[in-house]
């Protein structure tokens, strides 16, 4: 049997996306906005990998914990931690990009909500691909003989056979008085 392999998600394919989105977005800002277009619209999209960046890092932080017991309980409350990040660094760079005289705000908030767009349809494609068990906890046969030797009733267990048989044997009325 091979071993696991680890969750992971495509690195090239984010990388590749976010630099797609950043001349896509600068050459489109530009033609939009001129130079506070372009600036605008590469700082969204910087701002949407950073966001890219915190899940990634909080998701391989909270792997290190893979196998314990309350594995489900620290991966959820790393990655909710890392959420809870993005938000307040969102708001922060809001406060901050807020009355900046080279920033085109429509360009900024199209050039985010794009690259985030973009960066969920990554992450469904990953989750999509990954090869996680429906199942777990399942002790599977060695091999096929240890297949057979487990497929075989044990003395004086019923079969599934036996068990159908001694049911329609107790419905039938008895002759016997």
């Amino acid at each position: 049997m091979t071993p696991a392999a680890p969750v992971a998600s495509n690195p090239v394919l984010r990388r590749v996306l976010t630099v797609a989105l950043a001349i896509a977005g600068a050459v489109i800002g530009f033609t939009v906005s001129g130079t506070s277009g372009l600036f605008s619209a590469l700082v969204g999209v910087v701002l949407a990998a950073l966001f890219l960046g915190i899940t990634g890092a909080s998701i391989l932080i909270a792997n290190r914990w893979n196998g314990d017991p309350l594995y489900p309980t620290l991966f959820f409350s790393i990655v909710l931690g890392g959420w809870v990040i993005k938000f307040v660094i969102f708001i922060v760079a809001l406060f901050l990009l807020r009355g900046a005289p080279w920033l085109d705000s429509m360009v900024f908030f199209v050039a985010l909500v794009v690259s985030i767009l973009a960066t969920l349809v990554v992450d469904v494609i990953v989750m999509m691909k990954m090869r996680i068990p429906y199942v777990s906890d399942v002790d599977l046969p060695e091999s096929f003989e240890d297949e057979e030797a487990a497929s075989q009733p044990v003395a004086g267990e019923d079969t599934p056979a036996d068990a159908e048989e001694s049911s329609r044997n107790a419905e039938k009325p008895s002759d016997h008085v």
